[in-house]
C-alpha cells in the first residue's frame, strides 16, 4: 500500500537528467529496460508521454508516471514501513518471508536498507534507506535518537524492575567488553494495560528483550512506535508503507518534546 505523497526538495537543484537515466536511478531495471519503457510510450510527465529516452527534465519536484503508475523522484529514498510480524529485516531470508516482498520492486531494486533491524515477530515503525549518513544518524549511539517500544511481558513490571532498566543492567555478550558494560533504558514505564513501554538509543542484538530478561521477566511481544520524535501513522496498515517527506524526516532525527 502506497499513496504518493507531494514531491519534496530533496532533489539538489541540477541540470536537466535524461528520462532514462532517471528512470534507471529510480530503480526501473537496467538502462536497457529503461528506454525499452520509454521506446513503448510507457512513460509519461503531466499527461503527456515522453517519446525519447534522451529527453532530459529537472528532477527537483518531478512526477511521472510509468505503466500508469504515479512516482515521485526522489534522489535518496527514505520509506517508513509498518513492519507486520512473521517477516524478516533481510534480503535474504532465512525462514519467513522479506520485508522487502512488501515493497514496489523499483524500491527493491534499489540499494535500501532498513534503519536499525527488527526481529521477524516484532512489528511497527520500521525506516528504509539509501542515505548511508542518515542510516548512520539514526544507528548510531552518538546521535541519541530514541527508539520507543512497547511490550506485552510474562508479568507487568514492578517499579523495580523499571528502575533496574533506567539505571542499566548487563547483558551475556560475545565481546568481553561490551560484557561489562551496562546498558538503560531511556525512559520505562508501565502503561494503563500493563504492558512495558521502554526508550532505548542502542540497538543491540534482540536489546530489547534481553533486557526484560535481564530483570527477571519475559517480553511476549514487541512493538516499535516511534523513532525520535517520529510516531508511527495510525492509519498506515499492517503492511503499509509510504515515502517519508522533509517533516518526518526531521521528526525521525529530533527528540520527543523538542519542539521539531
Amino acid at each position: 500500500m502506497s499513496s504518493v505523497p507531494p514531491s519534496t526538495k530533496s532533489a539538489k537543484a541540477a541540470k536537466p537528467v535524461a528520462i532514462a537515466q532517471i528512470l534507471f536511478s529510480q530503480g526501473f531495471g537496467t538502462r536497457r529496460h529503461c528506454a525499452a519503457l520509454v521506446d513503448h510510450g510507457l512513460v509519461s510527465i503531466g499527461g503527456e508521454v515522453v517519446e525519447d529516452p534522451q529527453q532530459a527534465f529537472p528532477t527537483e519536484g518531478l512526477v511521472f508516471e510509468v505503466e500508469g503508475k504515479t512516482w515521485p523522484f526522489h534522489e535518496k529514498a527514505l520509506i517508513l514501513l509498518h513492519k507486520p510480524a512473521g517477516y524478516e529485516c533481510s534480503r535474504k531470508p532465512s525462514h519467513h518471508p522479506s520485508v522487502f516482498s512488501l515493497l514496489p520492486e523499483p524500491l527493491r531494486n534499489r540499494d535500501i536498507q532498513p534503519v536499525g533491524r527488527l526481529d521477524e515477530d516484532t512489528t511497527g515503525l520500521l525506516l528504509l534507506t539509501d542515505d548511508g549518513p542518515l542510516q548512520h544518524k539514526l544507528t548510531s549511539p552518538k546521535y541519541h535518537v530514541p527508539k520507543l517500544y512497547q511490550a506485552s511481558c510474562k508479568a507487568p513490571l514492578d517499579e523495580a524492575q523499571l528502575r533496574r532498566l533506567v539505571e542499566g543492567v548487563l547483558l551475556e555478550e560475545r565481546n568481553p567488553r561490551l560484557a561489562e558494560e551496562p546498558v538503560n533504558a531511556v525512559s520505562a514505564r508501565a502503561l494503563p494495560d500493563g504492558r512495558l513501554e521502554m526508550a532505548l538509543t542502542e540497538g543491540r542484538y534482540h536489546q530489547a528483550k534481553r533486557m526484560v530478561a535481564a530483570v527477571g521477566n519475559r517480553v511476549l511481544t514487541l512493538h516499535r512506535q516511534r523513532i525520535g520524535a517520529l510516531d508511527l501513522p495510525a492509519d498506515l496498515p499492517v503492511g503499509g508503507w509510504l515515502w517519508m517527506d522533509d517533516a518526518q524526516r526531521a521528526l525521525a532525527m529530533s527528540e520527543p518534546g523538542d519542539g521539531a
